[in-house]
């Protein structure tokens, strides 16, 4: 995966709007490793292969990089992207790795199932 680069991504964003697509959005904070260490509170988020369709998608932030899809019906809405995969051409693929390079969260597009 490369560092994000916010131009790049939000010709991607442009060109997957205003079409029905499957989003996998996951977050985790400490769920995979809180039985280490009992004070850390854990907690996480998982949707897979739920069908979407935005109006309008953007990128903002300085990094790490927030992205906001506007539906019909409400937004999606994930913060501390980092990366994506820069060979992947049909599918939009990032997420988000704290400073030890361990998953945050991943936010993928894409016009086929995963």
């Amino acid at each position: 995966m490369q560092l994000i680069n916010q131009s790049e991504i939000q010709k991607r964003i442009d060109r997957l709007k205003d079409q029905e697509l499957y989003i996998h959005l996951e977050l985790t904070m400490g769920a995979y490793a809180a039985h280490l260490d009992s004070s850390k509170h854990s907690a996480s988020t998982f949707i897979t292969n739920a069908v979407i369709q935005y109006s309008h998608g953007s990128i903002s932030g300085e990094g790490p990089y927030r992205i906001g899809l506007k539906m019909s019906q409400g937004w999606v809405y994930s913060e501390g992207l980092t990366h994506y995969e820069e060979s992947e051409t049909d599918r939009l693929i990032m997420a988000g790795h704290d400073s030890q390079g361990k998953l945050i969260v991943s936010l993928q597009l894409s016009r086929e199932p995963f």
